[in-house]
């Protein structure tokens, strides 16, 4: 059990530990080096893959959709070939899946050394696909 007096000088050490590992040599210097936020913008890319290409699959679904019952009016007949152009509508959501599951699971900066250069490749990385979907769509 801890007297107060040695609480208190156990955390008056503490103090001055962290106090030399901030200044060194008179100059206020930190451990941060910029790596700590790689990972945010590599899932920001995961979800830009993911969103943008959604975003073009439900337009061009919806686009196709209207050409679907208009089909429907006009010549019965062709309703069944009019049905291509909305799977592959949706398979610009899934293309968008599947870059986000592949830029998530490169994402382990504990397995490996994940760094800033990392977090930008991703997130460009998902911005072009997403931002492809969103314009394919």
């Amino acid at each position: 059990v801890l007297s107060k007096y040695n609480l208190k000088k156990k955390l008056l050490h503490l103090q001055e530990q962290q106090i030399r590992s901030i200044t060194i040599f008179g100059k206020m210097s930190s451990t941060f080096s910029g790596d700590e936020t790689a990972p945010f913008f590599g899932f920001l890319g995961a979800a830009a893959a993911l969103v943008f290409s959604c975003m073009g699959a439900a337009y061009g679904t919806a686009k196709s959709g209207v050409g679907v019952a208009s089909m429907g009016v006009m010549r019965p007949e062709l309703v069944m070939k009019s049905i291509v152009p909305v799977v592959m509508a949706g398979v610009l959501g899934i293309y968008g899946l599947i870059i986000a599951v592949i830029i998530s699971t490169g994402i382990n900066p504990k397995a490996k050394s994940y760094y800033l250069f990392d977090g930008y490749a991703h997130l460009s990385s998902g911005l072009a696909c997403g931002l492809a979907g969103l314009s394919a769509g």
